[in-house]
């Protein structure tokens, strides 16, 4: 089915609450081409004819409403096999060939389904400029495409908004999308630079303009638009709309200007009907019940049967109860009709086999379980004031049934808040302090050793050294609580704290490495009242560490304004800290495709630099040859930071004179105003001619700490018999660390590693001949595994799987699925690393 097929699928499926009364908008005319959509802000009744008559703003999100509740309730009380049952013996109840009242069989199917009815049984209002810079309120569902909304903190966006202005004077706001993406992080928003100032009510009193902009589409990240203001054209960035169901955080107030409402929001353009959940038990009860049935045909078909054959040879002898007139229901001249008359009467008569009021049972004892669920103190969470929160009573069985745990790792088994732990500056390794994997790591080899040495002669002695050598590690770490604890940084090393930085060999390189640190990111800088100290609002943990690291070596950042950032750098032979600007020329955004992020600062002296971090595989295809003079010392850091379990980042630099940047520059303008679907290609190529022959700085590493009791919590559900799967994108050595410091790996399991023979190396056509022989030898290292496990004598014996991405391809290829499916549920863990989203999509299905 072809994409266009699928989205007019969903157009006219239920997802449109009234589909009949949803406008239809002509898409070709008043548009222009490559902007359909066009949109006069603050003129909303330019949109009451068409062909600009967009569709209003009402969405009903609930299940049921005033008039679909009645219907769609009695369906999903009718999926039940038993209450079709019910329905036909309550039908065949008012006819003549009934044994009982209409009344016995209509009364007790009413109460089953009046009462799973009843179980199954605010709106919002913003603030909207209505004229002469005044803002009145009105509903949600009144609001129109080219309205002025203000949104007040901790509101919810109403509708997908052009970003004008906010209470910020450097126009930034912060936005909350877990609603959207499910992630908890704040995200950056910034306005437009034009319409910044406009931060008053009373500014909007004379405010016009006119945005041309992409169609309706589910697209959360991109947004294709410009908008005519003051006589100048700009360009609208996807990172300028604020999405509808996304709330505004730690911001006093927003401006923004309605593009979409209602069904052409993104959020409803990624909607899907919510499937209707039914528990294994109640489909179990459906087998039940068709059995009860087949049972109740058959004991009426052998009565029905019987009573047809008396009739037929019997009736005619019986003078005692012949009829002066036959009816059809007693005719012996015709027995089949009286038979299945009798039929009919019996499956009414014997249709109290089949238990209505077991329904009516399971509903009760659910909803009550639901009440105790709510009120269970022991499933109440102090530290966040939340409790359970049973949303649905349907499910309620299904708890305890769970037998395969599927999990991620970062912000499920970790924190997702991240320590500044160590670093790699100019090919020199920085910071002592230990990760959590290194101890496990440390704690497993010694115990290895330990039963290596128990086989030989003296144990005790000849272990000696390896255990005082894990105490010492596990007591240098038990040391760091005595510290101060700084969250976001738990580095040790007297070589680069309190200026003694200043004294090593590499000082220009650590110089730079500070201040890409404190100058490269999209964070905001916040001042605790209570405290005094700065915090930072950022986009990623990541970021907020390496902040909070800056500022520990001497380097604070301060102030950020639209076009500058601002750091206090502290010397200590000199005292005072030095305050310094650094004017923000262009900012290249993180994205997951990219991998890395950059900006182009001109410093005090007027030099320009451009300063990145990203993946150190993306960051070293970019060295120039004069930009690798660290380049092995570096990538032994990172393979040894990999293995702790560490998070790792590389850091670049890049000087510019002004005519190369000029020329870019000009370049990059106007790919960000041009229109199209292939603007974000044509960016992405600007950026990549910029961000080249960088020159290599150093690396990070922070470190992602297990939450709080994981390896206990999962050494439990092992012991429950429950089998987990963790996929990652670690490499399988970080893997294997990690999943032995959350008891992933235990001891005494038997690790089985399926690897792919690498061809990388080899030629295209090679490539051809040798695939068929890479399948071959994972297919066999499977095969062999399983075998292994089916011959297994101890019962008692745990085997953990481990399969990298690159492996995994080929596992998940339809002619190989299967098998690996099959080794896997024989195995306690599962770990797949250096796996993609998309495999991780794969590997779930």
């Amino acid at each position: 089915m072809t994409r266009g097929r699928i989205r007019a699928k969903l157009r006219r499926s239920q997802l449109y609450t009234f589909a009949c009364l949803r406008p239809h908008v002509n898409e070709t005319e008043g548009s222009v081409q490559g902007c359909p959509r066009v949109i006069y802000c603050n003129q909303p009744h330019m949109h009451k004819k068409r062909p600009l008559k967009y569709c209003t703003n009402y969405i009903s999100t609930t299940k049921y409403n005033f008039f679909s509740y009645f219907p769609k309730a009695l369906f999903e009380q009718f999926n039940r096999v038993a209450n079709i049952y019910f329905l036909i013996a309550a039908l065949l109840s008012v006819t003549p060939l009934s044994p009982f009242s209409p009344v016995s069989m209509l009364l007790p199917l009413a109460i089953v389904v009046g009462v799973s009815m009843a179980k199954e049984a605010l709106e919002d209002w913003l603030s909207v400029h209505v004229g002469n810079g005044v803002f009145s309120y009105k509903p949600w569902e009144k609001i129109q495409v080219g309205d002025i909304v203000k949104v007040e903190k901790d509101q919810f966006f109403p509708a997908d908004l052009l970003f004008l202005s906010s209470s910020y004077e450097d126009g930034i706001c912060y936005v909350e999308t877990m609603n959207l993406d499910g992630e908890t992080n704040l995200k950056v928003k910034r306005a437009m630079e034009a319409t910044s100032p406009l931060n008053e009510d009373e500014a909007f009193k004379e405010f016009t303009g006119t945005v041309k902009c992409e169609n309706p589409n589910p697209s959360l990240y991109t947004f294709v638009g410009n908008i005519e203001y003051d006589r100048e054209l700009y360009a609208i960035d996807p990172s300028q709309i604020l999405l509808r169901d996304s709330k505004l955080r730690n911001t006093a107030h927003v401006y923004g200007s309605v593009i979409f409402t209602g069904h052409d929001s993104k959020v409803m353009q990624n909607a899907t009907t919510s499937p209707s959940k039914r528990s294994g038990i109640e489909k179990k009860m459906d087998k039940i019940i068709f059995i009860l049935f087949a049972i109740l045909v058959l004991i009426s078909l052998i009565s029905s049967i019987g009573f047809a054959v008396k009739i037929n040879y019997q009736t005619p002898q019986w003078w005692y109860l012949k009829p002066k007139e036959t009816d059809v229901y007693f005719n012996p001249v015709k027995p089949l009709v009286p038979g299945l008359a009798h039929l009919v009467t019996a499956l009414i008569l014997y249709g109290y086999l089949i238990p209505i009021s077991l329904y009516v049972s399971i509903e009760i004892v659910k909803f009550l379980q639901a009440i105790f669920i709510n009120q269970d103190i022991s499933m109440y969470d102090d530290e966040s004031g939340i409790p359970a929160q049973a949303r649905t009573s349907n499910l309620n069985e299904e708890l305890g049934q769970v037998d395969t745990i599927l999990s991620d790792k970062t912000g499920t088994l970790t924190c997702n808040q991240m320590d500044f732990l160590k670093c790699s500056v100019a090919g020199t390794a920085y910071g002592v302090s230990p990760s959590e994997v290194e101890l496990a790591a440390a704690k497993q080899m010694a115990i290895d050793l330990e039963e290596q040495n128990r086989e030989i002669a003296n144990a005790k002695h000849k272990n000696s050294g390896s255990e005082i050598e894990l105490e010492t590690v596990i007591t240098s770490n038990d040391g760091n609580d005595f510290k101060r604890r700084i969250k976001g940084f738990n580095f040790e090393d007297s070589r680069l704290m309190d200026g003694n930085w200043l004294k090593e060999p590499n000082v220009d390189t650590l110089l730079l490495f500070f201040r890409i640190l404190a100058i490269c990111h999209t964070a905001i800088p916040e001042l605790n009242e209570e405290t005094g100290n700065l915090t930072y609002e950022a986009e990623s943990p990541d970021e907020a560490a390496f902040l909070v690291a800056a500022r520990e070596f001497g380097f604070e950042f301060y102030r950020r304004t639209q076009s500058s950032v601002f750091i206090r750098e502290r010397y200590p032979p000199k005292g005072q800290p030095v305050e310094r600007e650094f004017k923000i020329l262009n900012l290249l955004d993180f994205t997951s495709k990219r991998k890395r992020m950059s900006v182009i600062v001109r410093d005090e002296d007027g030099q320009i630099l451009l300063l990145c971090k990203g993946a150190d595989s993306i960051i070293f295809d970019r060295l120039s040859k004069n930009g690798r003079m660290y380049e092995e010392a570096t990538t032994k850091h990172l393979n040894e930071y990999g293995e702790a379990g560490l998070r790792t980042l590389a850091l670049a630099y890049k000087q510019l004179d002004e005519s190369e940047y000029s020329a870019w520059n000009s370049e990059f303008q106007k790919a960000k105003s041009s229109i199209g679907a292939d603007r974000e290609a044509t960016l992405e190529h600007v950026s990549d001619m910029m961000e080249k022959d960088l020159i290599l700085v150093g690396a990070t590493a922070v470190e992602d700490k297990l939450q709080k009791g994981v390896p206990q919590c999962i050494d439990k559900l092992a012991q429950a018999g429950l089998k987990i799967w963790v996929l990652t994108g670690d490499k399988m050595e970080t893997a294997i660390n990690i999943g032995f410091a959350c008891s992933l790996l235990r001891q005494g399991m038997k690790q089985i590693c399926i690897t792919a023979l690498n061809s990388d190396s080899v030629g295209k056509a090679a490539k051809e001949v040798i695939l068929y022989a890479v399948k071959d030898n994972i297919l066999m290292q499977i095969t062999n595994a399983s075998q292994m496990i089916k011959l297994e004598r101890d019962p008692h014996a745990a085997y953990a799987l481990i399969i990298e991405g690159k492996t995994l391809a080929y596992a998940l290829e339809d002619d190989m699925k299967h098998h690996f499916l099959g080794l896997a549920v024989e195995c306690a863990s599962v770990i797949c690393c250096r796996v993609s989203p998309k495999q991780k999509a794969l590997v779930c299905r």
